[in-house]
């Protein structure tokens, strides 16, 4: 089994406020992204990161795509040798190595795995004009963290056929995949606006 690590490290910062990439924005002492590389070179043979187009210029960073799936699909072709794939949001630098291992112990049986959150609130679905349309059992709700772990060869085939979900189960699920849900830390956030960058750091510096 070789199990490479895919970081889509794309995103622009304009939420955060920032004068550059979102993944390259300094948390708790270094850049966001490093603080994912770290954990996944702990479990993958190789880590492959997607930039924005410019920043490739260091070994395994590939010009992210106009898309999550684009960049994704960017970062797998570079990386054949890969029979298990992780793929894990730069804009989540508290996730850990065990968390990751966690995840590809679960592999077992199904195609794909992703750590995910139970909904503790009430979600509504509304209507065009913002009414209450539907309020879904929040029970069988869960909210998507990463990593997520797949097999390689049925997510090669997922990103092949589509480009327009927001994370790879979604992807994996919609060509027939299997895809467990297992229940990841809550302090496993994601880094969208300043507050949540303070809380991330605060966490980091702790664990240091």
């Amino acid at each position: 089994m070789t199990v490479v690590g895919i970081v889509p490290a794309g995103g622009s910062g304009e939420r955060l406020g920032a004068d550059r990439p979102k993944a390259f924005v300094v948390c708790a002492g270094k850049p966001m992204v490093e603080w994912s590389v770290e954990a996944l070179s702990a479990v993958c043979s190789r880590v492959v990161v997607a930039v924005p187009p410019g920043l490739e210029r260091r070994p395994d960073r590939v010009a992210g795509g106009a898309s999550r799936s684009a960049s994704v699909r960017n970062a797998l072709a570079v990386a054949p040798e890969a029979t298990v794939v992780v793929v894990h949001d730069a804009a989540r630098p508290l996730v850990t190595s065990g968390l990751v291992r966690e995840c590809l112990e679960a592999l077992d049986g199904v195609d794909g795995v992703v750590a995910a959150m139970p909904m503790s609130d009430t979600v509504h679905v509304s209507s065009p004009d913002r009414l209450i349309h539907d309020t879904p059992d929040r029970s069988t709700l869960w909210s998507a963290q990463t990593p997520q772990v797949f097999h390689a060869e049925i997510l090669r085939r997922a990103l092949g056929e589509g480009d327009s979900a927001t994370d790879e189960a979604a992807l994996v699920a919609s060509v027939g995949g299997t895809v467990r849900l297992i229940e990841g830390p809550s302090d496993n956030i994601k880094v969208t606006t300043p507050t949540d960058l303070r809380l991330a750091e605060a966490i980091l510096r702790d664990r240091c």
